[in-house]
C-alpha cells in the first residue's frame, strides 16, 4: 500500500484539488478562499487555509493572472519618500493586499516627475489591478486617466478629488485641535505654527487658528510657512525665536519640521520644553526617538492604510460605487518636549 505523501493522494505537486480533498471542500471553495473572498464561512476558511500549509500548496500565479484576467498587482505611487509616516501607512496597506492575495509594487512620484513620466502609465504598462496614490500628488490629471480604467485610491492626502477616486485620510481639523488645546491647557497663549503646503498642510493652519481664534487669541496666533522638512522647520524656527515677541510654544505641521524647530530652539539656548514647548504631528518613528521623545499628533497611519486597502477591494467588487471620504481619528501623544510656560 502506497502511503500518502505531503502533496496528497496524488504524490505529485499539491493542485487545488488535491487541497480540496484535504479540506472536505470544492475546487471552487478553495478558489475563493485564495482569492481572498468574504464569503466563506471562516470555519471553511480555515480548514482551507489548513489544508494549503500541510500540502505545502503554492498557486500558479500566472495561470491565476489568466484565467482571471488580473496581474494580482496593485500599484503604490508614493510622493515622498523621505517622510517616515508613510512607512506606517504602507505597512496597513500591504499587510491587507497582502493577507487577500495581492502584491504591492512601489513607485516614486518625484521622481517620475523628475524624468518628466506620466505618473500613473508605468503602471498601466505592467497591468496592475489597482493604483493607491499616497500623499499629495501634483498631477490629478493623470490619476483621472488611470481610474477610467481601474479602481484607484488616494491615501494619506486630502487630494485630488476626483470622480470615482475614494479618498482615506486622517482628521487634520480634529488633530491639529488636540495639539493646538494641548499647549493652551498647558498655559501658552502666545503659539506659532509651521504650517506645510497642500490640503492636508491647509486643514491644520486653519485648524490652529480656530482653536486660537475660540479663546480669544487671535491675534497672538503666529503662522510662520515651511516646507514639511527639517530644514524649512529649522528655518521657519530661526524667523520666529528671532522676534521680540518669540512664541512659548510652536505646533509643528509634522515631525520632521518639529526636528528642525527643536534644533533651532537648542542653538539659540532655548532648552526644550522648559523654555520652548513644541508639537509634532505623524507621530513617527522619529518622534519616539528616545533623546527627541516628541509630543505629537498620532495620525493613525496604519489604520489609514489598511481603509484604503479596504476600499479598494471593495471597489474591485462594485467598480461604479460613488466615491467616498473616509477620515481615521487622531489621538494626541503626550512626550517630553511640552511643558507649562517659562513664569
Amino acid at each position: 500500500m502506497m502511503s500518502m505523501g505531503a502533496a496528497g493522494s496524488s504524490g505529485g505537486k499539491p493542485t487545488i484539488r488535491t487541497v480540496a480533498e484535504r479540506a472536505g471542500v470544492s475546487k471552487s471553495l478553495v478558489s475563493l478562499v485564495l482569492r481572498g473572498s468574504d464569503q466563506v464561512r471562516p470555519e471553511k476558511r480555515e480548514a482551507v487555509l489548513t489544508a494549503v500549509r500541510e500540502l505545502g500548496y503554492r498557486p500558479n500565479a500566472a495561470a491565476r493572472s489568466l484565467s482571471e484576467q488580473r496581474t494580482r498587482t496593485v500599484g503604490v505611487l508614493l510622493n515622498d519618500l523621505r517622510n517616515p509616516w508613510f512607512v506606517d501607512l504602507l505597512d496597513g496597506l500591504n499587510s491587507l493586499l497582502h493577507d487577500n492575495g495581492l502584491r504591492m509594487l512601489l513607485g516614486d512620484a518625484r521622481l517620475n516627475r523628475r524624468l518628466g513620466q506620466d505618473l500613473a502609465s508605468p503602471f498601466l504598462d505592467l497591468q496592475v489591478d489597482g493604483l493607491v496614490a499616497v500623499g499629495t500628488l501634483p498631477d490629478p490629471v493623470s490619476l483621472a486617466r488611470a481610474a477610467e480604467r481601474i479602481p484607484v485610491v488616494v491615501a494619506g492626502s486630502r487630494e485630488p478629488a476626483l470622480p470615482g477616486v475614494d479618498v482615506v485620510a486622517g482628521d487634520d481639523t480634529l488633530g491639529a485641535r488636540l495639539a493646538t488645546e494641548h499647549l493652551l491647557a498647558l498655559g501658552h497663549r502666545r503659539i506659532a505654527h509651521v504650517s506645510g503646503h497642500g490640503a492636508v498642510g491647509e486643514l491644520r493652519r486653519r485648524s490652529f487658528e480656530a482653536t486660537m481664534a475660540a479663546h480669544g487669541l487671535a491675534g497672538d496666533a503666529l503662522v510662520e510657512p515651511g516646507d514639511l522638512t527639517e530644514e524649512g522647520g529649522y528655518r521657519a524656527a530661526v524667523r520666529l525665536l528671532g522676534r521680540p515677541d518669540r512664541p512659548t510654544a510652536v505646533f509643528a505641521v509634522n515631525d520632521m519640521t518639529s526636528v528642525g524647530v527643536v534644533s533651532a530652539a537648542e542653538e539659540s539656548g532655548l532648552r526644550v520644553p522648559s523654555a520652548l514647548s513644541v508639537v509634532g504631528y505623524d507621530n513617527t518613528s522619529i518622534s519616539q526617538l528616545r533623546h527627541v521623545w516628541l509630543t505629537t499628533v498620532d495620525n493613525a497611519g496604519h489604520d489609514v492604510g489598511r481603509r484604503a486597502a479596504r476600499c479598494l477591494l471593495d471597489r474591485f467588487d462594485r467598480p461604479t460605487r460613488p466615491a467616498e471620504l473616509q477620515l481615521t481619528t487622531p489621538t494626541l501623544e503626550v512626550r517630553g518636549t511640552t511643558a507649562p510656560p517659562p513664569v
